[in-house]
């Protein structure tokens, strides 16, 4: 089932990004601080195949990505959007 992202919402942290999500679809919280952790988990490990992702957790009704900074949010962004449209 797709997950609907709400709206993008910036945090203090520049590299740093929220997607939220309707609260009535919650997802279990788990986090990934890099990609071999996130290899049993579909969502995380799909989300680590965006090239520049660094870091994600996976929270009740948002996704906090991280990005290294030499990536560009507008091609993070659009990559996230089309992970958790095919989300299942």
């Amino acid at each position: 089932m797709p997950i609907e992202v709400i709206r993008i919402e910036r945090t203090p942290n520049p590299n740093a990004r929220k997607f939220v999500t309707p609260s009535d679809s919650p997802m279990p919280i788990r986090s990934f601080f890099a990609a071999d952790q996130a290899r049993s988990d579909p969502l995380g490990s799909a989300l680590f195949g965006i090239d520049g992702v660094t870091n994600v957790l996976i929270h009740t009704n948002f996704i906090c990505i991280n990005k290294s900074q030499d990536s560009k949010w507008a091609t993070i962004e659009q990559a996230v959007k089309a992970v958790l449209n095919d989300a299942r």
